[in-house]
């Protein structure tokens, strides 16, 4: 799981019905530095690795999220979905001490 910020939302003209219920939205990967901090002061937006994942969760601009990417990214649901990455949590706060070695 990779923790990120969202950024903003995608609009589709169309979408596949598979989709129904969620929305897409661009969310911004974090560095560990930003994760004890995320939650109170927003990150600095980053363009150099957003992505657009698919969301069911509810998640706002400006929310921390946590994000599976990859085949367990369609692990929620019990048909074929072409999707690579889903939020699967949005954060309250985080408290993040690197291991010492």
């Amino acid at each position: 799981m990779r923790i990120a910020q969202v950024i903003g939302r995608v609009t589709l003209s169309h979408q596949d019905p598979s989709y129904k219920g969620g929305r897409w939205l661009i969310c911004n990967p974090l560095a560990a530095r930003d994760f004890n901090t995320a939650c109170s002061t927003p990150p600095a937006i980053s363009s150099e690795s957003s992505l657009v994942t698919y969301d069911s969760l509810g998640a706002d601009d400006g929310a921390i999220v946590g994000i599976v990417e990859g085949a367990e990214a369609t692990a929620p649901f019990d048909y074929d979905i072409p999707i690579d990455a889903i939020t699967v949590a949005i954060f309250d706060s985080l408290h993040y001490s690197p291991p010492t070695l």
